[in-house]
């Protein structure tokens, strides 16, 4: 799931989220009465479901199940967040106690509803210090307003991928570091044929996959929200200047409809056809994920890096975008102290995090884990790591109602880079003027 199809998601559920404060049972999302050296029952809910993610898991559980033989875990696979909505709302002993999502959109609501409990008692109580523990941006988005419902299970990075045998046949001896460079070159890798392409440099439109407007305005390192809480994408020059290089690379290689033209060809995100792997598009920004996909699809010749940064900030490249999957536990939980159990060993055993993010290639979400001997040594992999690490890197933060915010700027963007809106920065008011109706409607 990209993470604009996870804001929409998101978007969808909070609505459902929203309901949780009135339908749960009114005990204290806090209080932790059980104890958790007794012999018990817990149910943890996960959103994974391929074969390999399902190994990794359970292998896992079945660690911390032999370091805790008392506490018994009972694993529920493929579990979407409609499916957590509507079980927390129910309550009873068919929710349950662990949950993880793959929607980091949904902290805000998660922790402001009091769907998940407030972690920060089990976290001092350990003496667990979330700085010291887990990168910056991670720390962003399993929060809310300094509420933390949720820790970070596993990460996301999101960095340029470029085909090295069309590199090598352009005379491009290195990936480009700045985006004058990465036009350069995306201008160079391109090849025409009549009035469609054989080959892209770059595929730029907002609907390109994970070319959104949040993956790249990282890159100049924007802030979303004031101190107040406001939107403030018309005042964060970053925004405007992101919106601004997209277009021009839109006209450098030929054109909004040539390119829309030629994009509707592409094959499936997610499946053996995607434009990197057929070799229809030299470059693009995508997470740690690709590079395996793209082997599996018989693609051995992409090589990766950080993506370019706008030439004025040169010194912060090896940035980039960061995501990921979250764990907490349901406040109607009447075993949240063995819950806690499982959630920290989960999110904190170095080991446990490394082979995790060994088995199913997506970023470990610890700062030791991060450094881990153990980590998979593959130079692609360690380019995520790397840019995991980079202090500059950033993400998009938790909001009261999920990814709306993010699902507005997306509309705009797609209104700007057709033609429908011509002014950028009356557009840009537009969209801090819906974002913050949005989230005064939700409070």
């Amino acid at each position: 799931m990209t993470r604009l199809t996870k804001a929409a998601a998101a978007v969808a559920a909070t609505a459902a989220i929203a309901l949780l404060a009135s339908a749960c049972t009114g005990q204290n999302s806090s209080s932790a009465n059980d104890d958790a050296t007794k012999d018990v029952t817990i149910t943890f809910w996960h959103g994974w479901s391929a074969p390999n993610e399902l190994k990794a898991i359970n292998d896992n559980v079945a660690r911390f199940e032999r370091a805790h033989p008392n506490i018994h875990v009972k694993v529920q696979a493929n579990i979407t967040d409609d499916k957590i909505n509507q079980a927390l709302r129910a309550g009873g002993s068919q929710a349950p106690d662990v949950v993880s999502s793959f929607t980091t959109d949904n902290v805000g609501k998660f922790c402001s509803s009091g769907a998940f409990t407030d972690l920060a008692p089990f976290l001092s109580r350990d003496r667990i210090d979330p700085a010291a523990t887990f990168p910056k941006p991670m720390l962003e988005y399993t929060q809310y307003q300094g509420k933390r419902c949720t820790l970070p299970l596993l990460g996301d990075a999101y960095g340029l991928y470029y085909n090295k045998k069309e590199f090598a046949a352009a005379g491009i001896s290195a990936p480009p570091k700045t985006l004058s460079e990465f036009q350069q070159d995306a201008v160079k890798l391109t090849k025409t044929s009549g009035n469609s392409y054989r080959q892209l440099g770059f595929m730029p439109d907002f609907h390109g996959y994970e070319s959104t407007p949040g993956h790249l305005a990282a890159q100049w390192g924007v802030k979303y929200f004031d101190a107040n809480g406001k939107s403030q994408v018309a005042q964060d020059p970053g925004f405007a200047a992101m919106f601004s290089w997209q277009q021009q690379m839109v006209k450098a290689l030929g054109g909004f409809d040539k390119l829309e033209k030629y994009r509707n060809t592409f094959g499936d995100e997610f499946g053996a056809k995607n434009p990197l792997h057929t070799g229809q598009v030299a470059m693009g920004i995508d997470g740690e994920w690709r590079l395996g996909m793209a082997r599996d699809a018989g693609m051995n010749d992409l090589g990766v890096a950080p993506f370019p940064v706008p030439d004025d900030q040169a010194s912060t490249y090896g940035k980039g975008y960061l995501s990921g999957t979250v764990i907490g536990i349901a406040s109607n939980s009447a075993r949240k102290n063995a819950a806690w159990e499982l959630v920290k060993f989960m999110t904190t055993d170095t080991d446990a995090v490394v082979s995790f993010a060994n088995a199913i290639h997506n970023v470990p979400s610890t700062l030791a884990a991060l450094k881990s001997p153990k980590l998979d040594p593959d130079p692609g992999f360690r380019t995520f790591i790397d840019i995991a690490q980079n202090p500059a890197s950033t993400t998009t933060p938790a909001s009261i109602n999920g990814g709306a915010y993010q699902v507005t700027l997306q509309d705009f963007g797609y209104a700007y880079e057709s033609g429908k809106v011509k002014d950028l920065q009356a557009g840009l008011r537009g969209v801090d003027s819906q974002v913050d109706k949005d989230i005064a409607q939700a409070r």
